[in-house]
């Protein structure tokens, strides 16, 4: 029986027997339930884990085979000074051996932080080649002697070596999630000498193989075949599309292995990836083989360039000429992102006034594209600035499930009302239109800019409600104390940077007003060498301000302390005399002092507002309550008081963030 259903490699028979039926995933009927209305802007990490959650529940599959470890036998072991690459490898021989125990330590510690990749695809076969050079630090306590490194469980190992020397390594397959068939091929490389822990390496690599679409990962936990097909789309053909750690490894990395039924662990292993990357730097030189037709453009990373075609014989007609089509992409810093590409045969559609373009034969979808980014546009002007984006967005129409990388967008498209379309283009037009290389502010904003449309649109409660829902699975995942969360300057889960950050901008509204915070974010979009400076937007809100917010960004940003813990502790009403002789005679009631004790049993400071209502009249006073304190307030009120209200929703607690109670008023002896 294929292990790797959907590949045709015959080394895939060779794989020890995967888990059959994973236990459910942590919290995956909240992330479930959390997923946006159709139209809004999905989160891919979501949505695989709404799939396999879903493929689990119904118990597709029923063996219950106890887990075995990533390890397989090894396919062939060489010196690398023998090898010969080729295009379409023979089967290869099975060695007697197994491969000595590989721990997730090893494959970890490896950091990749360059990449310089020489990549020719074939479209017609679905085939790559890759010469690849790999700067490698050691991130890890202890010396290496060996090097653990994945591809694609369809590409192959060809050679491996230094600038001087060849190395010799072993390959072997193993089972993760990580790739869409399902399994990677690993190689297990001997170092002439240890690599110390912070010290780099410098390797050159040769593989190759075929990518075709392979919905084998989720074929194997029982996912439905429609949401497998429109999930899993990865593949190189006349119009190639690869996204990456995740999806497909069509690039090196050095990660664990992990399972979509492991819990969280495949979407903390992405996170991590994405995280990692933000250093590191990445050339591509393209060069893709076709018969016909050249292809148009290329996207990697991201990032747009013209494909320059070449016809190898112009004397066949053009549907049956060879040709080669190139592109270079000079060295650049990765991000907060796994790499992709892209390859097109259309040209892209530019909007007037180059604020998107698309690759769509769809001419009504691309028109209400335009007229919704047109719509929100002057939202993100008011709080950005009116000159408009940095960048287009740049879409691409394809049927598969959603893909954002940086200002591009890969994603159905049909013709919609732009009202209908708008809070999904915010989104998107938010990454273009203030680009930041802090993750937590990038993905924050794009957020935050969603609610400021449906507060726009619906008003401020519905916006609170539906920051509220967000946040939902936040009160799951974080620490009940320091030390055990994810600060947002290193967070890695979607939750932490879109639905913790977004908060981060809501509160900030109330702390230092909308005009101030709308004046700094225009100035911090300018300043773009700033933004390499974590702290630089809390300075240039202090200095607008001329106030401290370390209080805030110390328990909010660099640290993660979790969440309030807020409770109303007591409320104590007291009545002033009436003021004035002739009040006094006239027997006025005097106003009310409402004494407020609130205490907070997190670790995180919260400033909240606290209501004084009676009817319609209301009176506010915020009170800054840090953990593991109580604190109180008093608030003059012109009336019997009714009730006390104290947050109103847009500070994250642990519980609930809005407390009422009742005011008692005790009869006057």
């Amino acid at each position: 029986m294929n292990e790797y259903p959907g590949t045709t490699d015959p080394r895939v028979t060779q794989v020890s027997p995967r888990v059959q039926k994973p236990a459910p995933p942590e919290n995956s009927v909240i992330l479930s339930e959390g997923l946006r209305a159709p139209g809004a802007n999905l989160s891919r990490d979501r949505v695989l884990l709404a799939i396999a959650a879903c493929a689990i529940s119904i118990g597709a599959l029923a063996q219950d085979a106890p887990a075995a470890p990533p390890q397989g036998k090894v396919l062939f072991s060489r010196d690398t000074a023998t090898a010969t690459p080729q295009a379409e490898p023979e089967k290869p021989t099975l060695a007697t051996e197994i491969l000595p125990e590989v721990t997730d330590a090893e494959r970890t510690a490896p950091h990749i932080t360059a990449y310089d990749l020489d990549l020719h695809l074939a479209a017609a076969k679905s085939g790559l080649t890759t010469r690849a050079g790999l700067t490698i630090r050691n991130d890890g306590t202890q010396p290496m002697t060996r090097l653990v490194l994945s591809i694609s469980s369809t590409l192959r190992w060809e050679s491996i070596s230094t600038a001087t020397a060849a190395l010799t390594f072993q390959q072997h397959l193993i089972n993760t999630d990580a790739d869409h068939t399902g399994g990677a091929d690993e190689a297990v490389i001997t170092l002439a000498e240890p690599l110390a822990p912070g010290d780099s390496i410098v390797l050159r690599a040769l593989y190759s193989g075929t990518i075709e679409r392979s919905s084998g990962r989720l074929d194997r936990i029982g996912a439905p075949a429609d949401q497998a097909e429109r999930t899993d789309w990865d593949q190189i053909g006349r119009e190639t599309a690869l996204r990456g750690f995740g999806e497909v490894l069509w690039y090196p990395v050095a990660a664990a292995p992990a399972l979509l039924g492991d819990g969280a662990k495949l979407f903390e292993a992405i996170g991590l990836a994405r995280l990692q990357a933000r250093t590191t730097t990445a050339r591509l030189r393209l060069t893709v083989e076709y018969i016909g037709e050249a292809p148009h453009s290329a996207y990697f990373c991201g990032r747009l360039e013209r494909l320059t075609a070449t016809s190898e014989n112009q004397d066949v007609p053009v549907a049956e000429s060879p040709g080669i089509a190139t592109a270079e992409f000079p060295a650049r810093t990765l991000g907060f992102r796994t790499m992709s590409l892209f390859v097109t045969e259309k040209p892209e559609t530019m909007s007037d006034g180059d604020l998107l373009s698309a690759v769509t034969e769809n001419d009504a979808a691309f028109k209400a594209s335009v007229a919704a980014a047109q719509t929100v546009q002057p939202l993100l002007a008011e709080w950005y600035g009116a000159e408009g984006p940095l960048e287009p967005l740049r879409m691409i129409d394809h049927p598969g499930q959603p893909f954002e990388d940086g200002a591009l967008v890969v994603t159905p498209m049909a013709a919609a009302a732009p009202a209908a379309m708008a809070p999904a283009m915010v989104e998107a037009l938010s990454h273009v239109w203030i680009n930041s290389r802090q993750p937590w502010i990038a993905e924050g904003l794009a957020q935050f800019d969603y609610l400021l449309w449906i507060e726009r649109t619906d008003g401020r409660e519905t916006a609170d409600r539906e920051l509220s829902r967000e946040l939902v699975p936040l009160a799951l995942v974080e620490p009940a104390g320091t030390g055990t969360g994810q600060p947002l300057t290193q967070a890695h889960d979607e939750v932490y940077l879109r639905a913790k950050s977004a908060a981060i901008f809501w509160m900030l509204r109330s702390i230092v007003g909308d005009d101030v915070l709308k004046d700094v974010l225009k100035s911090y979009r300018r300043e773009v060498k700033g933004d390499d400076e974590p702290k630089r937007l809390q300075q240039m809100l202090e200095h607008k301000t001329g106030n401290s917010l370390s209080w805030f960004f110390d328990d909010w940003v660099y640290a993660d302390k979790g969440l309030p813990d807020l409770s109303i502790v007591q409320v104590t009403p007291r009545q002033l005399p009436a003021t004035g002789a002739k009040m006094r005679e006239q027997g006025a009631v005097g106003s009310w002092l409402v004494a407020v004790e609130v205490r907070n049993e997190g670790d995180a400071i919260a400033e909240v507002p606290v209501t004084v209502r009676s009817g319609t009249l209301t009176a506010t006073e915020r009170l800054r309550i840090p953990g593991k304190t109580s604190a109180s307030t008093r608030i003059l009120f012109e009336k019997v008081p009714e009730e006390v209200v104290v947050g109103d929703g847009e500070v994250p607690e642990m519980r609930v963030s809005r407390h009422t109670r009742r005011v008692t008023i005790e009869p006057t002896k």
